[in-house]
């Protein structure tokens, strides 16, 4: 039984344009394989007029009622990935169910965090192993105390405030105890495709896409340094047999005109016998 993967990522600032970059195929990273993109699928369909996921960020937000100011270091979106262990998303698609997987995968996020924050995702297919890559806008209700904050004392000024007015906070979203959460519902659905969740408390961490690029970079160069080490002991392997070859052949020459000169030694022998 594999592991599926669930990865959370905070997006700080105005714009997640390296992402959305990454996502829509506007870079093609390293590991893409152009043949296969035409595999990929929007799972989300955008609101009309927006095409693109930066947008669809920020239109969230805007149709969200938010009357808190929104500072330029705020996180705006919550990209999540999701995928399994590569054999058995492999297994999935063959038998036809990588439909199924994304129906699920898409439902649990609907049910989790609201549609309307689920504002993007999309199956690539073009990559090592399938997965998506969804966006979510982390907009919650309430009001949220802050870490050290006291009751009003009794008969003390109180001040009323909107139990559903909508913030943007991140944190109320990812804190420990959501996340470790997260992981075990995401188990129950993924549980019928023969994927687990991993150990908790597990030190293995996901790495982040722009840490996965500089790893794989470093590999690639690592097995070219490789391949052409191993070219220069075979160029140097052909040429030592090249050199035995020439030494055989010389050997064998210089055998062949011994045998002759021994053949003419003694037939002259026999020819100066027969004359006596």
């Amino acid at each position: 039984m594999g592991y599926f993967s669930l990865d959370f990522r905070k997006a700080k600032g105005a714009s997640d344009s390296r992402m959305s970059d990454h996502i829509e195929r506007r870079v093609i990273a390293p590991n893409v394989d152009p043949m296969r993109t035409h595999l990929n699928r929007e799972l989300v369909r955008m609101p009309e007029g927006i095409r693109e996921r930066d947008d669809a960020i920020a239109a969230r937000i805007s149709s969200a009622g938010i009357r808190r100011k929104i500072t330029h270091d705020q996180v705006r979106a919550i990209r999540v990935m999701l995928s399994g262990t590569h054999e058995d998303m492999m297994e999935i698609e063959k038998a036809g169910r990588l439909d199924d997987w994304c129906r699920d995968s898409m439902d649990w996020l609907y049910r989790t965090f609201g549609r309307e924050n689920v504002v993007s995702a999309v199956l690539h297919m073009d990559e090592h192993t399938p997965h998506i890559h969804a966006t979510l806008v982390p907009i919650v209700t309430g009001e949220r105390r802050k870490a050290g904050q006291k009751k009003p004392q009794e008969g003390g000024r109180t001040y009323r405030k909107k139990a559903n007015a909508a913030r943007l906070c991140a944190d109320d979203v990812l804190n420990r105890t959501r996340l470790i959460a997260y992981h075990d519902d995401y188990a129950r659905v993924m549980v019928k495709y023969g994927l687990q969740r991993g150990i908790r408390g597990s030190e293995a961490r996901h790495v982040s896409t722009a840490q996965y690029y500089r790893d794989l970079r470093r590999q690639t160069d690592e097995l070219e340094e490789n391949v052409r080490q191993l070219q220069a002991e075979q160029e140097e392997a052909e040429k030592r047999l090249e050199t035995a070859r020439k030494e055989i052949n010389t050997q064998k020459l210089e055998a062949v005109k011994m045998e002759a000169k021994t053949a003419i030694i003694a037939k002259m022998g026999s020819l100066l016998g027969s004359g006596k």
